[in-house]
């Protein structure tokens, strides 16, 4: 589990990728100095929550979320005694039947402060992982319209917010030469 210091240091490291970002990690480093737990829903409106930019050779997943309707990375809440990293893949496993993996280190990659359901503010902490090239298959109860992309198409679909991110992500995997 990340500790808050270990956390703050690892949004400090991104390069922002637009105005939108480099606001949203001054918002989320400032949320990390409130008291209480940053990630609990139920304790603030306010709170942090884990997604993950899933890669592989064939591209990136995306999923349409159940309840907005929209094309976005898989991710969720923080079950308390779990650090930002590891909700990331398991939410990822959950939503996508994927078995995922981070990279050999851990790689916050990109952080979006948006609105959540029920007036909550979502701090999204979005992390990298890996996957093997194979077709998702998600369990019953979650979207079954979880996709591999290739970045043209995942620029296309997804929700507008995300296409700097997806940008910044395309440049990183063509860096990083992804194979599977």
């Amino acid at each position: 589990m990340s500790a808050p210091g270990d956390l703050g240091a690892a949004i400090l490291a991104i390069e922002p990728v637009d105005e939108r970002e480099s606001a949203s990690i001054t918002a989320t480093l400032e949320r990390l100095t409130w008291p209480g737990d940053p990630f609990d829903e139920s304790a603030h409106d306010h709170h942090l929550t884990a997604s993950a930019f899933v890669l592989s050779s064939r591209g990136v997943i995306l999923h349409r979320h159940r309840r907005l309707g929209i094309w976005v990375q898989p991710g969720g809440h923080v079950d308390a005694g779990e650090g930002p990293e590891e909700a990331a893949v398991r939410e990822t496993r959950e939503e996508t039947g994927l078995d995922v993996e981070h990279t050999v280190v851990p790689t916050l990659f990109h952080v979006d402060v948006h609105p959540g359901p029920r007036g909550h503010t979502h701090y999204d902490l979005r992390y990298v992982v890996l996957a093997r090239p194979i077709d998702p298959c998600p369990p019953p109860g979650e979207s079954p319209e979880v996709y591999w992309f290739d970045f043209d198409h995942a620029i296309e679909r997804c929700e507008s917010a995300m296409v700097p991110a997806l940008g910044k992500l395309r440049v990183a995997a063509t860096r990083w030469r992804m194979r599977d």
